[in-house]
């Protein structure tokens, strides 16, 4: 048996190639990760579970289209769940992602302890607080929760162009921090 694959990009590469194994072992070191991010969007397991799957069947079947010299392995696994988890809200009228009476920040601690126990989990979450609190609930609603521009216009009472600009000016502020 072949010694592990070391990196997101390996492993990515060697899934393009029909490597069922390199799929495993992403799954196997990143679901509870994805699951959070499905989570966050959805705020239902079963529907995050869901979106978990659909993420995984995407990553299958759209590898060749990873490019490392455009984006980071780890944000374009990440992505496919996410994109997963927004289709399923849509899907569903958005009822749980939209519910504005459960706010921005209610996420379930038993998904998010084991992504934030991570030196990374610890990292995003000290580079969060340290942003402007407008520029934090900016990124949080469009990143964790999947709200469009327009959503986030009526979310935060602004004009569309400044929630573009606080999410502008809060992934910049990020990059920064985790730079």
């Amino acid at each position: 048996m072949p010694p592990p694959k070391s990196t997101a990009t390996e492993l990515l590469t060697a899934v393009a190639a029909g490597d069922r194994e390199a799929l495993k072992t992403i799954y196997r070191t990143q679901s509870s990760r994805l699951f959070a991010i499905a989570f966050a969007i959805l705020r239902d397991r079963a529907a995050a579970s869901d979106a978990l799957q659909e993420g995984f069947v995407r990553i299958w079947r759209r590898t060749r289209q990873f490019d490392p010299q455009r984006t980071d392995a780890d944000t374009w696994i990440a992505a496919m769940v996410r994109h997963a988890a927004l289709d399923i809200a849509r899907t569903r009228g958005r009822e749980a992602a939209d519910d504005a009476s459960r706010g921005p920040g209610v996420i379930d601690p038993a998904v998010t302890d084991p992504v934030a126990a991570t030196e990374a989990g610890a990292r995003l979450r000290d580079a969060l607080r340290r942003l402007e609190p407008k520029q934090r609930t900016a990124v949080v609603l469009a990143y964790v929760h999947g709200l469009s521009y327009a959503e986030l216009t009526t979310r935060l009472n602004e004009p569309a162009g400044a929630a573009r600009v606080s999410v502008r000016r809060g992934l910049a502020a990020l990059r920064e921090a985790l730079g």
